[in-house]
């Protein structure tokens, strides 16, 4: 009986071990699983309450944290926007500031020149200040981008002429500018104003 007891033992070895060759991974599982187990199984109810009440307000810690840091995020960026629009608002208003400093110098030679002519009459002097001083304001202007456009002899461009009168020419082709009645200005790249002009039928 017994001998057989052991031949049956023998065959069953090799097959235990077998199933052990096929899954090595469960026996290393097992340990950790029980492990868990027992941790979780020998907590009491008040211990296990005591362990999540200290997570939740880990968390809620944490939420708090992160609401505050929104909160300054939020402040800084309302800051950010009302100094902004301030800062827009006083360019807008203060945006010919620096033009007006420049023709300031041409509204005084315009009082000079106008006192001038009041205590000595004398045409041609007053002539040569006046245009002295129309120099000095084109200067001003030009030093901020305004440019004459030159009109006459050029064809016909809606973007940039605007057309008065059609008159007979022999000496130019059709839908050629043949006279300037007001001048037209580019600002930089712009079409500040368009000339007022002849063209040629």
């Amino acid at each position: 009986m017994v001998r057989w007891r052991e031949e049956t033992l023998k065959d069953q070895k090799p097959k235990m071990d077998d199933d052990k060759k096929e899954n090595p991974e469960s026996d290393q599982e097992r340990p950790i699983l029980d492990e868990e187990n027992t941790n979780n199984n020998n907590m009491s109810a008040p211990e296990k309450l005591l362990m999540l009440q200290a997570e939740l307000a880990k968390a809620k810690a944490k939420a708090e944290e992160h609401y505050d840091h929104l909160l300054r995020l939020q402040a800084d960026f309302d800051n950010y926007r009302k100094r902004s629009q301030k800062e827009k608002t006083e360019l807008i208003k203060y945006a010919s500031e620096r033009i007006v400093e420049e023709l300031l110098p041409v509204l005084d030679n315009f009082e000079r020149a106008a006192s001038a002519a009041k205590v000595n009459p004398d045409f041609v002097a007053f002539s040569k200040g006046m245009d002295m001083i129309y120099r000095q304001l084109q200067t001003a202007l030009y030093k901020e981008g305004l440019k004459a456009m030159e009109a006459i002899g050029q064809p016909f461009d809606p973007n940039l002429h605007e057309a008065v009168l059609r008159v007979t020419s022999e000496e130019h082709p059709e839908n050629t500018v043949v006279e300037e009645l007001q001048k037209g200005y580019y600002l930089k790249e712009k079409v500040l104003r368009p000339c007022m002009v002849k063209v040629s039928n």
